[in-house]
């Protein structure tokens, strides 16, 4: 601000001196010139970039060396996705026995690579961490009749191919979705969930329908054409097949200052600088792909008009119900409140939606964790350094921790390890800390904030979408499908605008001859102005204005757009029309624990009830820590550091897999009966010595310190620990 009134107050004098203002007035004249030649040659190169990169058999944006391992077109129902292994810099030591690395790349209109799109990124940073790193992509069309369901299956097969590459290794691989990959990847782990271990799921839309009034309008976008006629509207001109393009336009549309003015602005006003940054990211930005008239249907239809991923209605056509519930893998959700694309309603209104509260969560043996990031974009979640060198590399180092989570629903905050002081530093990696902390379905509730009415506006756009599409199946469709060539097809597409917008600033274009030569010219000869010149600030202040207004335009629509989604599709008759039926009447039974898995859990309960008394020291001090810590507000990555460095000393080496399973054991025998549970504790350290049993203590007591001093509520619980213990001593079973 301040900064901002010495600048408006050196121009105010400039202005009062007419020699120097005509002096700035000239400099300024000349870099602006100057600045529009720079900046036509950087859309040249932005052109003859894209050009290039459509020209590609297999393009992508990755920064890093690639080998090809499986082509998804050689599989029984082929796909156009490849698994790629991801060849180490130089310099960067890959440890063959850690847990293996897979990013999913979304499939959204965009090419592949985002993930892996600079050093700085998800697989960046695994592999600085040592993990062999995999990378399933894809290529720019489908293969001519391949579903999504044909996508998650080839996913299956990608994991199982790594898994039997790394059969050494006990720990599954830890594998990355961004955006749309992260509802593919969701639905490959519902249908095989063996084959995976920790998902991470970044900015992925799960639950279309939620969404805070007066933010996230693309969910309103299908209520505003009438549902999903529209996207076979665009299937049927591209001869069955569908051009990104469209979907990209639809992500520019939301910020159309940015699109019309301010990603252009940024690039003239600091073209000097800026060029090379915008080209790399415009390299990702224009690879538009194609996708099949069959799969963008079914992603429509039946994920964001229909919504049913989130309410387990989907089924497979041999008859597999897909149903988030069977995913066995610890599943870590990052979201940001600054993703208008998904914002944090949609990334975690499934987690309300499947589970009736924190005891269903845990009956399904699932371990569920949520991130919530203050301010990035959606693009930042995958692409910004800042958060690939704190979030990204904290998820990366600690998810052998995550991995051991009992079952539950935990928020994780990333915190810098300075503010926590020097205390325990060698129990942290890097520079931040990773704390969790136990939630309720009702902590999810307050960020997804659902409203009854809202769930049946969408509802009704649903059945309207089923009607609309079928009266243009029946009349418009066999009509469009005879008259439609592909030679038609591909002049449709490169006629997009988008697309038209590179091609007219390459050097195809004959307008164009003159561009580089001017360039290199003013290289040469540059006459930068100071920024402290008043026509340059004058400059600024007029872009603020514009960038305001569209800004503002962009607020009307949107809260137009909403007012109108909510009248219309609010209306009773309407609703009564599509056959919803009373406004009282629940929409859904929401997915409580089904028959089946009721009687899964009584037999399992059946089994622990049976081995509350078996084991030994080990069971003792996993069974104790899991019960002091289940009373304290948070635990974090130091914790788990501890017990993870002294493993060998409970008992031999036990590698993770069954240490995981061993926590997981104990944890549903303490909440079965934790009082049984707790009295058995003596029977487990039966014919221990008194050196064994003071070791035992001091070992849970060390590992408990790790992340500060304990709450009262745990320091009582450890308390009955200590008592407990004190029973198994040789001395006192001998006085009872």
């Amino acid at each position: 601000m301040l900064s901002a009134y010495h600048s408006l107050a050196a121009t105010a004098l400039t202005f009062c001196d007419p020699l120097g203002i005509g002096r700035a007035a000239l400099d300024y004249w000349r870099d602006g010139i100057e600045r529009q030649v720079l900046y036509l040659d950087v859309m040249r190169q932005r052109g003859n970039q894209y050009l290039e990169h459509m020209e590609q058999t297999k393009p992508n944006v990755l920064g890093f060396e690639t080998e090809v391992l499986m082509d998804g077109r050689d599989l029984p129902r082929p796909v156009n996705y490849e698994l790629l292994r991801i060849v180490p810099p130089a310099g960067v030591e890959i440890d063959p026995d850690m847990r293996p690395f897979v990013v999913v790349d979304p499939r959204a209109g965009h090419g592949p690579g985002i993930g892996g799109f600079k050093p700085d990124s998800e697989i960046g940073v695994a592999l600085r961490a040592g993990h062999p790193c995999y990378f399933i992509g894809f290529l720019p069309f489908p293969v001519s009749g391949q579903t999504v369901e044909d996508v998650a299956d080839a996913e299956i097969a990608f994991l199982h191919d790594i898994n039997a590459r790394h059969a050494h290794v006990s720990e599954k691989p830890m594998v990355v979705g961004n955006c749309q990959a992260g509802w593919q990847v969701m639905m490959a782990a519902a249908l095989e969930p063996d084959c995976f271990g920790p998902i991470l799921i970044a900015g992925a839309p799960l639950s279309y329908w939620a969404g805070e009034r007066g933010k996230a309008p693309m969910r309103y976008s299908a209520g505003l054409t009438g549902g999903s006629w529209l996207t076979a509207f665009a299937s049927d001109l591209g001869a069955g097949l569908f051009d990104g393009a469209w979907l990209v336009q639809n992500f520019e549309k939301l910020n159309p200052a940015n699109t019309l003015w301010t990603k252009q602005y940024q690039l003239y006003a600091n073209v000097d600088s800026e060029a090379e940054r915008y080209l790399q990211f415009e390299r990702w930005w224009g690879g538009h792909v194609v996708l099949g008239g069959e799969e963008i249907q079914y992603i429509v239809d039946n994920l964001f008009v229909g919504n049913r991923l989130s309410s387990a209605k989907l089924t497979t056509r041999d008859g597999r119900r897909i149903d988030l519930r069977n995913v066995r893998s610890p599943i870590v959700v990052f979201c940001s409140q600054g993703d208008d694309i998904t914002p944090p309603p949609q990334a975690l209104g499934w987690i309300r939606d499947l589970y009736a509260d924190v005891d269903d969560i845990q009956a399904h043996e699932q371990t569920i964790v949520y991130c919530v990031h203050d301010s990035t974009g959606h693009l930042g979640i995958f692409v910004s350094g800042n958060v690939s060198r704190k979030e990204h590399t904290e998820f990366t180092a600690n998810m052998d921790y995550i991995d051991v989570l009992p079952p539950g629903l935990y928020e994780t905050q990333v915190t810098e390890r300075a503010a926590q002081g020097a205390k325990d530093a060698e129990h942290v990696d890097g520079d931040y800390l990773l704390e969790f902390s136990p939630r309720s379905l009702e902590d999810v509730e307050d960020i997804v904030m659902p409203i009854d009415d809202d769930e049946r506006r969408f509802a009704t756009l649903e059945r309207v979408s089923q009607i609309n599409l079928g009266i243009y199946q029946m009349v418009l469709q066999p009509w469009l499908q005879a008259m439609m060539t592909p030679s038609a097809a591909r002049w449709i597409r490169r006629l997009h605008p988008i697309r038209l917008g590179y091609k007219l600033f390459s050097d195809r274009n004959p307008l164009m001859v003159p561009v580089p030569v001017l360039a290199e010219s003013v290289r040469n000869d540059r006459h930068r102005v100071d920024d402290d010149n008043p026509w340059r600030t004058v400059e600024g202040m007029a872009s603020d204005q514009i960038t305001a207004a569209l800004n503002t335009y962009r607020d009307l629509r949107d809260q137009a757009t909403e007012n109108f989604f909510m009248q219309f599709y609010g209306q009773p008759w309407l609703q009564t029309m599509v056959g919803l039926g009373a406004t009282g009447e629940p929409l859904h039974r929401r997915p409580g624990i089904e028959p089946e898995h009721r009687r899964f859990i009584a037999t399992r309960k059946a089994e622990l009830a049976e081995r509350v008394a078996e084991g030994g020291s080990v069971e003792a001090v996993v069974r104790s820590l899991i019960y002091v810590l289940g009373g304290a507000t948070a635990t974090d990555e130091r914790n788990f550091q501890r017990l993870k460095a002294s493993r060998a000393e409970l008992e031999g080496e036990l590698d993770l897999a069954e240490f995981k399973a061993l926590v997981r054991d104990q944890f549903f025998i303490l909440r079965m009966d934790r009082q049984a549970a707790l009295d058995a504790l003596p029977s487990l350290l039966q014919g221990a010595s008194n050196d064994d049993i003071d070791a035992d203590l001091a070992h849970i007591e060390h590992v408990l310190a790790a992340s500060g001093p304990l709450s009262d509520h745990a320091a009582e619980r450890l308390s009955v620990i200590q008592e407990r213990f004190e029973r198994a001593r040789p001395e006192a079973v001998t006085q009872g």
